[in-house]
């Protein structure tokens, strides 16, 4: 008599906290390849699109770990100062560039809009907390807008986006595709690709290759991985680093 064989369950791929962050910066060091050494490339920055609602997402995830929020938006904010001036002579080759701000800023507006929240859900509950929240949200938004950060005040949705629908559940998943469509095509959408199927001509916005970003997002459940103080400085660094690195080989090249 054969013995029966036990056919185990298929697992989905977990993703760590710390692939999530070395993809994120894999596609971003993509998109800034684009920007510097290899322009006219536009599959780098396609695929570049994926870095932001994985940094986005992170950040969120980073507010509700850490074990001192006062020290992590301090690291945001030295690293948002010594990242400008690259930023600045990348996308405005200037040292002094007042009218793009680099994508630290942004996070620093949305981690701000977040700890508003997290403090009015202290005194204010029920259905009254909502207008506080969109008041916030707003306003954010508004300061991403004129402060000019990276992303703008879209940039600063997107956060708030993984932070309402931070829950692994249906709707919350639901949520996050349908409003990452909505800022990611509808407001943010200006760069289209013609593409030709079945007969048909199609016209694919660029920034809409973001959503793909969620795929590696959904596989996350909640393993931090291997961690050290070195590879989260180096997770800092990685981004005035890169920029400074591509900037060079730019004006070797």
């Amino acid at each position: 008599m054969e013995a029966s064989t036990i056919q185990k369950p298929l697992r989905m791929p977990d993703i760590s906290a710390k692939t999530l962050h070395v993809l994120a910066m894999g596609f971003m060091l993509l998109d800034h390849l684009w920007a510097t050494v290899i322009p006219g490339q536009n599959w780098l920055t396609s695929v570049g699109r994926l870095a932001f609602p994985i940094f986005a997402f992170l950040l969120v995830e980073g507010y509700f770990h850490t074990h001192n929020l006062k020290k992590y938006t301090l690291r945001l904010l030295f690293f948002a100062l010594i990242s400008e001036i690259p930023f600045n002579l990348m996308s405005g080759a200037q040292v002094f560039y007042p009218y793009h701000q680099n994508v630290l800023w942004t996070f620093l507006i949305a981690l701000f809009g977040i700890w508003l929240i997290e403090r009015a859900k202290h005194r204010i509950t029920g259905w009254r907390l909502i207008p506080v929240a969109a008041l916030i949200v707003s306003s954010m938004g508004l300061l991403g807008n004129i402060a000019m950060t990276d992303y703008y005040g879209s940039g600063v949705l997107m956060v708030f986006v993984f932070y309402f629908f931070r829950e692994r559940k249906w709707w919350c998943i639901l949520g996050q595709l349908i409003t990452l469509y909505w800022i990611n095509v509808s407001l943010l959408g200006s760069m289209y690709y013609p593409v030709e199927l079945f007969g048909m001509q199609f016209e694919v916005v660029q920034q809409g290759f973001a959503l793909f970003a969620l795929g590696f997002i959904w596989l996350y459940h909640g393993r931090q991985g291997s961690h050290s103080k070195a590879f989260q400085y180096f997770c800092y660094a990685f981004y005035p680093g890169h920029i400074v690195i591509l900037l060079l080989l730019a004006a070797v090249i």
